[in-house]
């Protein structure tokens, strides 16, 4: 499954092929085989607004995110987590910018930062699409009507 979806998904977001493969190795190891990749993008930090590009690939189990090194372009794991071990996971679409950033907390405590650039303004709908797909599961119809029930108050005369 993950061979099937990561490639479409590269080629969605309009990655190199040679840049891809070389950190196909390392998200091989990370991702089970059975899971789908969502989303891969190229991304950076936002605090660093010169730093280093990373490459995040987003399935419907875990979120990895590698860094290549400048110098021997070798393959750096940054962060590797389910996504039931990720905390207060928000993002803010910005399509002024362009791009929508990211952010999620580890269950280290280390909040991580990303921010996620699209090629046309468009894109950052669907990219907010695609992360409401994954963090914001629709919940089925009986579970709705019972949560959206109003509370039920007791009379103080019944209680005695």
């Amino acid at each position: 499954m993950f061979s099937r979806t990561f490639l479409p998904a590269t080629a969605e977001a309009g990655l190199p092929m040679a840049a891809v493969s070389r950190h196909m190795h390392v998200m091989r190891r990370c991702v089970e085989p059975d899971d789908g990749a969502v989303l891969v993008s190229r991304c950076t930090r936002p605090d660093r607004p010169l730093g280093r590009e990373y490459l995040m690939v987003l399935t419907y189990k875990r979120l990895v995110v590698t860094q290549e090194t400048r110098v021997l372009r070798q393959m750096r794991l940054h962060l590797n987590t389910e996504l039931r071990h990720l905390g207060n996971v928000v993002w803010h679409p910005d399509q002024r910018l362009g791009a929508v950033e990211f952010a999620a907390t580890a269950i280290d405590g280390v909040r991580e930062r990303f921010l996620i650039k699209v090629a046309q303004p468009k894109q950052v709908w669907h990219l907010d699409a695609l992360l409401s797909h994954v963090f914001k599961p629709k919940t089925p119809l009986t579970q709705r009507s019972v949560t959206m029930e109003p509370p039920r108050l007791v009379s103080p005369l019944g209680a005695y």
